[in-house]
């Protein structure tokens, strides 16, 4: 296990969120596949977690500074969102308590080791949190329970306002040099739509309708709409500059693939566009190509990694 990355949760949330938009299109049985696969992947990397804490505490101590590291929050609030739609609503909600503490626990540390300039796993600062306010809104409409809904909400401009931070100061030359990790920049715009469709819902539920719903309504439109430009810019940068060989962080642009396949159909139910929706159902397939040509690259990286530190002890 000492070859599994600290960013190797990016693969459950992937799963997951490709779980999330094939049931938002229909195809359940599918997504259930997807579902345990993704499940299966974060209890392995729970596994690896609990080993480090307790038999390896240095290396512990030096990936829980790495923006990677709030892969677990998002890769957990993801995995919670797409239980609570099979009505499993108490793991829901202990995913959220989980997620919520360790995103308490891991931000301090991330952002007290800050490095610039910023590259795409910086964009985790975002995803992770507005991971939160996906689960926190989503829950708030199924329990019901609509005093989640200002807290989420509170929590959606705290994620905009990491996202524009890290922008700041992000590095656009990863688009021809990144490793695969540069697609965050696309995905925390799109858990950002995702989680601004989730809020109109539990704003609806909640009887919201004066200026806030009107603004996220708005918000929800427009952060969806530089979410897919900035998806065609990267597929536009994947092919000037092809990256075919495997690395762990191309899990981190499988997830914003997903990622904005289950916000555009999210959005488009959410303010009544459904010409939208036809264009969500389309990219989640491209998702799941790439999330099968992982599966197998990175099962393989694992053997041939096994092999090697066998053959070296």
């Amino acid at each position: 296990m000492s070859a599994v990355p600290p960013g190797a949760g990016a693969a459950a949330m992937a799963t997951g969120i490709v779980s999330v938009a094939l049931h938002l299109a229909g195809i359940e049985w599918f997504s259930r596949i997807w579902l345990a696969i993704g499940v299966g992947i974060w209890a392995v990397l729970v596994g690896v977690f609990l080993m480090r804490l307790v038999g390896d505490r240095a290396r512990w101590v030096a990936e829980a500074d790495t923006p990677a590291a709030l892969t677990a929050v998002a890769a957990t609030t993801v995995l919670g969102t797409r239980v609570i739609l099979l009505g499993w609503h108490a793991i829901a909600v202990l995913a959220l308590c989980l997620a919520a503490l360790v995103w308490a626990v891991l931000m301090p540390a991330v952002i007290g080791h800050w490095t610039g300039p910023t590259v795409g796993a910086h964009f985790l600062l975002c995803v992770a949190t507005q991971g939160l306010v996906v689960l926190g809104a989503t829950l708030a409409v199924a329990l019901p329970a609509s005093w989640l809904t200002p807290v989420a909400a509170a929590t959606f401009v705290l994620g905009m306002i990491a996202y524009l931070v890290v922008l700041s100061r992000f590095s656009f030359s990863q688009f021809k040099t990144g490793a695969g990790d540069h697609w965050v920049c696309a995905g925390g715009l799109a858990i950002s739509a995702l989680a601004a469709g989730k809020l109109i819902v539990a704003m609806d539920a909640a009887g919201w309708n004066g200026w806030p719903h009107t603004v996220i309504r708005v918000a929800a439109a427009v952060i969806l709409a530089l979410d897919l430009a900035g998806y065609l810019a990267l597929v536009i940068c994947e092919v000037r500059w092809p990256r075919l060989g495997f690395d762990v962080r191309r899990w981190s642009t499988a997830f914003p693939m997903g990622m904005t396949a289950a916000a555009t159909i999210t959005v488009a139910d959410a303010i009544g566009a459904p010409w939208l929706r036809s264009i969500g159902m389309t990219l989640i397939w491209p998702a799941v190509a790439v999330c099968v040509i992982l599966l197998v690259a990175s099962a393989r990286h694992l053997v041939s990694a096994g092999s090697a530190d066998t053959s070296a002890g």
